[in-house]
Formats: C-alpha cells, sequence, structure tokens
C-alpha cells in the first residue's frame, strides 16, 4: 500500500512489543497519539463521526488466539442510499502495520459485510471506518486482549505450506441461487509471513511473504477487492455476500509480495430455485 512504508514501524524486533504490556488492561481507550498518526496519514484532516447502528463491528474482547482473530463488520444502510457504504478500512491501532486491509465494494458488488481472520500484536483499539456513498467517513470501534500475533510462529510447516501456495476453496456455492443473497467463504493457502517469526531451526526471521491484492467477481462483476497487508492471518479468509442475477463463475485472483499471482474459478447459481 503506498502509505505502508509511512504507517508500518520498522521491523527490527527489540522496537516491537511481542507482549501485551499490563498497563493497556488498565485502560481500553489505546494510545491517542497513535491513533491521531494513522488518522493524519490515512484520512488527512478529514472529520470522522461516531456510525453508530450504521456500522457494525464484531472481535473479541479476549482473543483464544492472537494469530487468529476473527473480525466482521456490516453496514446497515441500504446500498443506494446516502449512507451507503463504499469502502472500509479495518485498522488495528497498536499492531507494526495497523492498517490490515482495506475492502472496497462496486456498487453493484457484495455487501459491505465482511468476515475475515487477523493477526494482533498487543491490547489495542480495532477500528473500521467506513466511507458512505456521499463521501463522508464514519467508524466502529472495539478493544481487543491479545498479545504476540504478529510473531507467532506460523501454524504450519512452511515447507508444506509453500507447496501449497495458492490453492483456493470455496465454500457455500452448492446454495446459490439467481435472485437470492448467496453467503459465500473463500480461503487462500498461504503463509503470510509478516516478517516478525522466528524461525527455531535457522535462528533468523522469516523474510515477510504476504498477499497483497484480492478480487473478487462473478461472471465477470466485481464483487469485492482488497488490499490487504501483514495483519491479515495466514492462510487468508473472506465471508462476503452478493446476489447471483444469473449462473456464471465465481473467479478470485490473489497477488502477493513476491510477485506470486493466483488464480481460482468456481461454477455459482447454476438454476433458480436450485
Amino acid at each position: 500500500m503506498n502509505r505502508r512504508s509511512i504507517l508500518m514501524a520498522p521491523l527490527i524486533v527489540p522496537l516491537v512489543t511481542l507482549a501485551a504490556p499490563a498497563v493497556r488492561a488498565a485502560g481500553e481507550s489505546g494510545d491517542g497519539a497513535r491513533w491521531a498518526e494513522i488518522r493524519r496519514e490515512l484520512f488527512g484532516d478529514r472529520p470522522i463521526e461516531p456510525a453508530g447502528d450504521r456500522l457494525v463491528l464484531e472481535a473479541p474482547g479476549r482473543a483464544e488466539d492472537a494469530a487468529v482473530v476473527p473480525v466482521s463488520f456490516t453496514a446497515t444502510a441500504p446500498r443506494r442510499s446516502p449512507d451507503g457504504v463504499r469502502s472500509v478500512h479495518l485498522i488495528i491501532d497498536n499492531n507494526p502495520a495497523p492498517l490490515a486491509a482495506v475492502f472496497r465494494f462496486p456498487p453493484d458488488g457484495a455487501d459491505p459485510a465482511v468476515a475475515t481472520r487477523i493477526r494482533i500484536n498487543e491490547y489495542t483499539p480495532l477500528r473500521a471506518v467506513a466511507e458512505t456513498a456521499d463521501g463522508r467517513l464514519i467508524m466502529a470501534e472495539r478493544f481487543v486482549k491479545a498479545s504476540g500475533g504478529c510473531s507467532a510462529p506460523a501454524g504450519k510447516d512452511q515447507v508444506a505450506a509453500l507447496a501449497r501456495l495458492g490453492r483456493m476453496r470455496l465454500n457455500g456455492a452448492d446454495a446459490a441461487a439467481p435472485g437470492r443473497p448467496a453467503t459465500l467463504q473463500v480461503l487462500i493457502s498461504h503463509p503470510n509471513n509478516s516478517g516478525l517469526q522466528f524461525d527455531q531451526i535457522s535462528r533468523t526471521y522469516v523474510p515477510p511473504h504476504y498477499l497483497t491484492t484480492i478480487a473478487i467477481a462473478h461472471a465477470g462483476r466485481p464483487l469485492l477487492a482488497v488490499d490487504a497487508d501483514i495483519s491479515l492471518s495466514e492462510d487468508p479468509s473472506i465471508h462476503f455476500t452478493f446476489v447471483p442475477d444469473g449462473p456464471g463463475p465465481l473467479t478470485v485472483r490473489a497477488e502477493d509480495t513476491k510477485g506470486g499471482v493466483f488464480d481460482g474459478a468456481w461454477p455459482v447459481a447454476g438454476a433458480p430455485g436450485g
């Protein structure tokens, strides 16, 4: 991302807090100076309104696994209204790279409702900042207690992970039918190495290697575009909902930091009522 070098702390492990400071537990407002810096770099001096019930952000108050934290957001305003959401920035204030991903929703694309999995490095505010159809910014916020997610060892053997690099799976396609909302899950096999993980065998840090973009379409119709960074978990997962307007292939294209390009395609929405 074009602001990644500004927002990301230097990848020098002594400068990265790998355990959650106890002081975070006492106050859940986070570091106001950190958020002010992130806000300025991403949004300049644009005002950001509290979302209220227009944008619902869900995340556990305390994560079971800091390397795989489930999170979802749902915009409740009608797509064609001034409050209709066009994009959502998912921000983890206290991560080394706080901008986890930007989700972009074409006017006739997927609903602005996504579930995914993220890494959290220390106790932190988690924010979803949405841009509406009329150009306003609204924000929903949660506080999550988790630590060590960005430096946690990979859940799978690196050799096996690289052998499966870029393989994809689509769940939920069998239930999709034209004219009815379909909720699907795209899974992409990728280690999404953060650059902060330590290899105990080689005694070196695993170089960063992660997905940067994911583009999803149905029958040539763009549904969802994702600009991603190191804070998406290993083997990224994206749940989304859209209404098929007829049969056609659901296609996914993903790219990573090493120039890898990965494609998947599946038939979706065969017959009405099917």
